[in-house]
């Protein structure tokens, strides 16, 4: 767990890279990458700094300079200074040198800077250079008397840089490809320029690793069973940095080659190990996925007719004008590309019952609801032709037969009640004349008061007058077949409307 907190702790070295104030940092790095064993002080950083254009002053080259210790970018310098006043001994008594993380950390960066947009050519001559020492190795540990350590060292050492520089450049070419693939906005030209790429770069790289790659593997089977032996033989020769580094106490990063673990990954690269596919066999799925993306951008082309369905490069050169164009122009270049109008009063009201105070946001206040043609045309007039006057005639020849139906009948109650109007009581009303009974009855005493004389109503279109009378101390029953009707200190009196002489 120690060992995994150091390497943890390593990372901090990048954090200058990922700060506000980085482009200082890089300065003030770069600044000390520029020569071997530079040793600067703040007042120097600064001097030069400024020189390039950098305003900085020397208190904040200091704190710089201090965060960068703390990182592990820098070291204090325990070099003497010649000082000709005290003066000077205060500018000067702090200097820092660049530490081994924070070389490797920026030597990286510039890497990364300088190459990050480009396509890195793949060196597959290297390859047969590989093949070509990897062969000379086996032969020499085959030979009696075993091979000449110096010689063999040359060639190891040799081979593993050129094998290392081929494989990183395999690597960069294959992520920049994918990268270039990925996107679904070439055009015809450059669909042409990476259709050859493919078909003629990458297929003999791929033509050129399948012709080396059993030769290699091989060499290596030759080489294996000898290969601690070879490593000892080669070490027992001149250990070069790792004896002088052992007496105090240093660890040494050993060259590529000297270690059985360099020769195990070599071998994982042609060949597959432990249930895990070998990079040749990588390379050849890479690029089957690169033609396959290819042939999806042909068929998407052919399907859209020559005119690509993203808009990245039209996005692009918008954000190109958006970045050079002060703030009015930019605002007026992003409602023109986007439709994205201010946001307007269109006089709906909302929920009558729903009490919203005025100081209430528009962003937790109820929503309105918006009619569809003003929420997707932004306006309320009706699109399309008007629909036709709907043909009612049905529904009128049903209406009225159902009012004459009905009109019949109440006619038939209304003669049924002139028959018994002698002794209502005497007899059984039906349920529709006893209906129209009490409707005559309740329209009669909303006319009038039968305490104080009589209340009279009429019905002209069945020609019926009906009179309610106050009789006190008598009852009045009514019977029918819905039912029974009494009523007390009341006497009803019934008579067509012609006979009364009523008109």
């Amino acid at each position: 767990m120690g060992a995994r907190i150091e390497e943890l702790d390593r990372l901090d070295g990048y954090t200058y890279l990922t700060v506000p104030e980085r482009p200082t940092y890089l300065a003030i790095m770069r600044l000390f990458a520029g020569s071997l064993m530079t040793d600067l002080s703040a007042q120097e950083v600064a001097d030069a700094l400024n020189g390039n254009g950098e305003q900085l002053t020397v208190d904040t080259a200091a704190d710089r300079l201090g965060r960068l210790v703390s990182w592990g970018n820098l070291l204090p310098s325990s070099h003497a200074v010649r000082v000709k006043s005290i003066a000077e001994y205060h500018r000067a008594r702090s200097r820092y040198q660049l530490s081994p993380l924070g070389e490797r950390i920026q030597r990286q960066v510039d890497e990364m800077l300088a190459s990050a947009d480009s396509a890195r050519e793949i060196s597959r001559e290297l390859l047969g250079l590989v093949a070509a020492g990897l062969a000379r190795v086996a032969e020499q540990v085959e030979r009696p008397g075993g091979p000449d350590p110096a010689q063999t060292r040359d060639v190891v050492v040799t081979a593993f840089a050129q094998f290392w520089q081929f494989r990183d450049s395999v690597r960069d070419f294959y992520a920049y490809l994918g990268q270039v693939l990925a996107r679904y906005d070439l055009d015809a030209g450059e669909y042409a320029g990476f259709k050859n790429l493919l078909l003629d770069y990458v297929e003999s790289i791929t033509e050129e690793v399948v012709l080396l790659a059993p030769r290699i593997e091989r060499d290596l089977d030759r080489i294996w069973p000898q290969l601690p032996a070879l490593l000892a033989r080669i070490d027992a020769d001149g250990d070069g940095l790792v004896s002088a580094a052992e007496a105090v106490g240093v660890t040494v990063q050993r060259t590529r080659g000297r270690e059985v673990a360099d020769w195990e990954a070599l071998r994982a690269w042609f060949r597959d190990t432990d249930g895990r596919r070998s990079e040749v066999g990588q390379l050849r799925d890479a690029t089957l996925r690169a033609l396959q993306s290819l042939l999806a951008n042909a068929k998407r082309m052919i399907r859209s007719s020559g005119h690509g369905v993203s808009r990245r490069r039209d996005l692009l050169r918008l954000a190109g004008w958006l970045d050079g164009a002060d703030a009015d122009t930019a605002a007026d270049l992003f409602t023109a590309a986007f439709g994205l109008y201010g946001a307007r009063h269109v006089g709906i009201a909302g929920d009558p019952e729903a009490v919203v105070p005025a100081t209430e946001s528009w962003w937790p206040a109820p929503a309105v609801t918006v009619p569809v043609s003003l929420r997707e045309r932004g306006n309320r007039a009706p699109r399309g032709r008007p629909t036709g006057v709907v043909d009612r005639s049905e529904q009128q020849a049903m209406l009225l037969a159902e009012a004459a139906a009905t009109q019949r009948a109440r006619v038939t109650a209304a003669g049924e009640l002139l028959s018994a109007a002698a002794d209502l009581s005497a007899v059984r009303l039906s349920a529709s004349a006893m209906s129209l009974l009490l409707e005559l009855l309740a329209r009669a005493l909303g006319a009038g008061d039968p305490a104080f004389g009589s209340a009279v109503t009429l019905s002209m279109d069945l020609g019926l007058r009906c009179e309610v009378v106050g009789k006190p101390g008598a009852t009045l029953v009514l019977r029918s077949a819905s039912g029974d009707f009494t009523a007390d200190g009341l006497s009803i009196r019934l008579a067509p409307v012609e006979a009364t002489g009523d008109g």
